[in-house]
Parts: structure tokens; C-alpha cells; sequence
């Protein structure tokens, strides 16, 4: 029985493979359409999917433009610091659980969870099945590399933040790209609109979509009922998310460091049951890979839906490197060198892009079932894993999905605090001021299972490139400093120290800075 198990995937896989470049006539296509495993797609999914491929081209130049910029800093990052994002890999996951050098700080471990409870979200499931069901199989590998050459703008970004970080009254410390592109590079009419950039996308765009990528995942239930079932979820939503956030940045940040670790290793777990269980496919799955991903003929008769823009898509957006996100919580960490933090935050490109979003593809691929446009989105995932495991399979999507969605919401108000206190002042805004911001966002999270999302799409992209548009240009300009930290700490690690960072021995003034001295 075992081996008939075996043969019968192998076989699916195979067509699997034999399908991904054929058109919608082929007749064994045909044929699978009408099968058993197939499960029509969520309506408003593709018409979101449908907008996102006839979007106007202004917004495509921004798109494109973020792109180039995401991509090219990553890689003079990586090249002028010595791919420090694989080099120092190790460093970085020994130090993950290193206490904060002050008991009332944030600890690097629940900064480097908030920043990757922002991240960490319905993209791992719905982004990477949109990947390659529109571009392919080999959109893993590409997303791959991407990912690993954007770990170095986390790296650059992050460590610019403890750089840079203020001191509240309490000791503890906050900052991000508005502090560092006005205190080091003096404008503050750039770094304002950075700030501005940031709440529109956290506070209004992207919890908009996630909040409707939630409710959207139970359209393939018996019990959905489009003019209720959106609501009650989203109502749900929004009190949980007000639990938690009316507790200020102390309970997101505790939440956080529970949830986030909780869901990916369970995320991790079933992944590695659906392979264990599928052992003798894997070599299979990774030759499709990488054949679909050098299939350069392919590639270039459709670039703009290829494996390799949708792979790099993937590797760029899912983590967010180089946006501008993870430094305001990394600048909250308490550390004895900044590059400490730096090594920390990169984690998040591993934990997002490198674990989870490999694992949801790897978890489809080997269970055979065909990924196709119409099934872009959460249910080529659901069938893929109701084929392995049953009707947990969909149920446990369904319950990521919500754990994902909820860490990111919670993560993205966090991020919105932050760029609060910097246009009041650079100081947290009254309690009753912060009430009401609260209210608002809540009011969002509901609002967002209830209105289709086409406008939130369009917003959110154009906000977050221009947030990447500002801050990687930033972090080019003040590389050198990043450079200069790195080698300070490799310098005392050679010595066999324990890195202090003090301004003055990379030649920055001690007076210019709230830490460091």
C-alpha cells in the first residue's frame, strides 16, 4: 500500500511538472479542472489578483523603481561588508537570547519578534502560492537569493537604528530612519515625510489587506456567508487586537515573543511531517526548482509574470529589508554594541523568507497538486495540504493564517507608535491622544473585512515604496558609518572581548548622540 501511496504522488508530481508550462486547453489540464482536487477560487481573491496584473502604469514605475533600488542596495551591502548576513549568521542566532544590558529595556529577542511579527503574515501563505502559481516553480529559488541579499539592508538599517536610538526619561530607547536621516544627514523635511509614508501604510494600508486576507480565508467553508461571516470575524479581530495594543508597546512586545515563536515552529513542525512523509519526492521537487529557475527562454518571452520577477518579489517584499520597518523596533533593543542588534534583526529574513515561505512551497510542491492562476492564493495551499493530511490541512492554514495576521497587525501599531512620538516632538504623545490613535486602528482592522481591498493595494504599495525610496538612498549615505561599527566589532571579538561600542572610536561625536558615550 505504501509503495502504491508513493507511485501515486510521484505521478502527480511528474504531471505536476508536465503542466506548469502548458496553456488552459491542454487536455490533461482540462482533465484536472474537473477532478476532485480542484476547488474553484475565493471571487474576491482574484479579482484582487486580476487588479494586481492591470495596475496603471504610473503605479508599475514606483513598483519597478522599489524593486531596483531594493535589490541594488542589498547587494552593495553585501559586497562592501563581506556578505555579512551568511558570514555572521551564527553571531547573530547566539545572541538572540543575550539579556539587555539594562533589566527596564527591550531585549533582543522581543525586538527582533515584533519586527518579525510585522513581517510574518499572510504573505508566507498567500504571497508565495501567488508566486508561484503565477510564475512558477522556480520563483522559490529566486525568492531565496533575494532574500539573502536583502538580509544585508536589514543589517544596515537596523544597526543605523542603535546608532541613532533616543533615550526616554526611563532609560529605555526608541528610534528608527526618521531619527538617523535627520540627525545624520539633517533633513528633516525627508525624514517627516519618511514618518508620514509609515503610517500610512501600517496604520491604514497594510492592515486594511490583512485584515481581509483573514476573513477571505474562510470562503471555503460550508458556514460562509458574505454578508455576515466578514463581519464577525473582523469584529473578532478588532477586539483581540485592542487586548492587546490598549496596553501600550510593553504588552505588543510580550504578545509577540509568545505568538510568533508558537506559530512558526508548529508551521515548521507540519512542514516537516508532510515531507517526512513524502521523502522520496523531495529530490523531484528541488530538480523542477531549479530547472524551471534557469529556463531563461521562458523567462524572457514573459518577464513580467516569469519565476524570476516573481521570485525576486517574493525574496523583496516578504521580509521587508530595507523598507524602513524592523529599525524602529530593533532602536528599542538594549545592547552593549549596536552591530549586536544589526546581527539580531537580519534573523528575520530567515525566520520570514528562508523557514516559513519555503516550508508553505515545499509543503505544496511535494503533495502534488497542480498550482494554477485560478488557485492562486491560500487554495492552492488548503488543497495541497487537505491531499496530505486531510481536513486538518485547511484547518490548520486557516488557523496560521489568523495567528500570522494577528501578530502582524499588532506589530504594524507598534511601528505606527513609533513615527507618533517622532512628529510629536520626538516624545510619546499624550496618553488620551494615544487612546484615541488606538480606537482608530481598531476601527481599521474591522473596516478591513468589510470593503473589498483594490484601493488598499494601490495605497499600501505606493506608501511602502516611497518609505523604501527615502530610507535605502539614507542607508547608502551612511554605509560608511555602518562599515566602521562592523569592523570596531569585529576588532574587539578578535581580541576576544565582549564588543562595547563607545562613538568616539569610530570618530563620531559622543555629544550628537543620547547613547554611546
Amino acid at each position: 500500500m505504501h509503495d502504491e501511496l508513493e507511485r501515486e504522488r510521484e505521478e502527480r508530481l511528474l504531471k505536476f511538472a508536465a503542466l506548469a508550462g502548458q496553456e488552459r486547453e491542454d487536455q490533461e489540464y482540462e482533465a484536472f479542472l474537473r477532478s476532485d482536487e480542484y476547488v474553484p477560487p475565493d471571487e474576491a481573491w482574484m479579482k484582487k489578483v486580476t487588479s494586481e496584473l492591470r495596475r496603471p502604469p504610473k503605479r508599475r514605475l514606483v513598483h519597478w523603481r522599489k524593486l531596483v533600488v531594493m535589490a541594488a542596495a542589498g547587494l552593495y551591502f553585501s559586497l562592501r561588508m563581506g556578505f555579512v548576513q551568511i558570514h555572521r549568521l551564527p553571531e547573530g542566532m547566539r545572541l538572540v537570547m543575550a539579556k539587555p544590558t539594562d533589566e527596564k529595556g527591550t531585549s533582543p529577542f522581543q525586538a527582533l519578534m515584533v519586527s518579525s511579527a510585522a513581517c510574518v503574515g499572510t504573505g508566507n501563505i498567500i504571497g508565495i502560492s501567488t508566486a508561484i502559481c503565477l510564475g512558477g516553480p522556480g520563483a522559490v529559488f529566486w525568492m531565496t537569493v533575494m532574500a539573502l541579499i536583502g538580509a544585508a539592508s536589514s543589517f544596515v538599517e537596523c544597526t543605523l537604528a542603535q546608532i541613532y536610538k533616543r533615550k526616554n526619561s526611563d532609560g529605555t530607547s526608541y528610534g528608527g530612519p526618521a531619527y538617523y536621516i535627520e540627525d545624520a544627514l539633517h533633513n528633516k523635511t525627508l525624514a517627516t515625510a519618511f514618518v508620514v509614508f509609515l503610517l500610512l501604510t501600517y496604520s491604514f494600508g497594510f492592515n486594511l489587506v490583512c485584515s481581509y486576507n483573514v476573513q477571505s480565508t474562510f470562503s471555503v467553508y460550508s458556514f460562509y456567508d458574505p454578508s455576515v461571516t466578514p463581519a464577525i470575524i473582523g469584529a473578532i479581530l478588532a477586539i483581540l487586537c485592542g487586548a492587546c495594543v490598549m496596553g501600550g508597546a510593553k504588552r505588543i512586545e510580550k504578545a509577540a515573543s509568545i505568538l510568533v515563536p508558537f506559530m512558526g515552529v508548529a508551521y515548521v513542525i507540519v512542514t516537516a511531517i508532510v515531507l517526512v512523509m513524502n521523502l522520496g519526492m523531495i529530490p523531484y521537487v528541488i530538480s523542477m526548482i531549479l530547472e524551471d529557475a534557469f529556463n531563461f527562454k521562458a523567462i524572457l518571452s514573459g518577464v513580467a509574470g516569469s519565476c524570476l520577477v516573481m521570485g525576486i518579489k517574493r525574496g523583496l517584499y516578504s521580509n521587508e529589508s530595507g523598507v524602513g520597518s524592523a529599525p524602529n523596533a530593533a532602536a528599542s533593543a538594549i545592547v552593549s554594541h549596536p552591530v549586536k542588534q544589526g546581527l539580531v534583526q537580519m534573523l528575520t529574513v530567515y525566520i520570514d523568507t528562508i523557514i516559513l515561505c519555503n516550508a508553505t512551497a515545499f509543503m505544496c510542491f511535494v503533495s502534488g497538486v497542480v498550482p494554477t492562476k485560478e488557485a492562486a492564493g491560500a487554495v492552492w495551499v488548503q488543497n495541497s495540504l487537505f491531499s496530505e493530511l486531510g481536513h486538518f490541512g485547511p484547518l490548520f492554514i486557516t488557523v496560521a493564517m489568523l495567528i500570522f495576521s494577528f501578530t502582524t497587525l499588532i506589530g504594524n501599531i507598534y511601528y505606527c507608535e513609533n513615527g507618533l512620538a517622532y512628529l510629536n516632538g520626538k516624545k510619546m504623545p499624550s496618553p488620551s491622544f494615544m487612546r484615541g490613535f488606538h480606537i482608530y486602528a481598531i476601527l481599521i482592522v474591522f473596516i478591513g473585512a468589510i470593503i473589498p481591498m483594490t484601493a488598499a493595494w494601490s495605497l499600501a504599495d505606493i506608501t511602502m515604496g516611497g518609505m523604501t525610496l527615502i530610507n535605502l538612498p539614507a542607508c547608502v549615505a551612511l554605509s560608511g558609518v555602518v562599515i566602521k561599527a562592523y569592523k570596531d566589532y569585529e576588532k574587539q571579538k578578535a581580541q576576544g572581548l565582549d564588543p562595547v561600542f563607545k562613538a568616539e572610536s569610530i570618530g563620531m561625536d559622543p555629544e550628537e548622540l543620547d547613547f554611546w558615550k
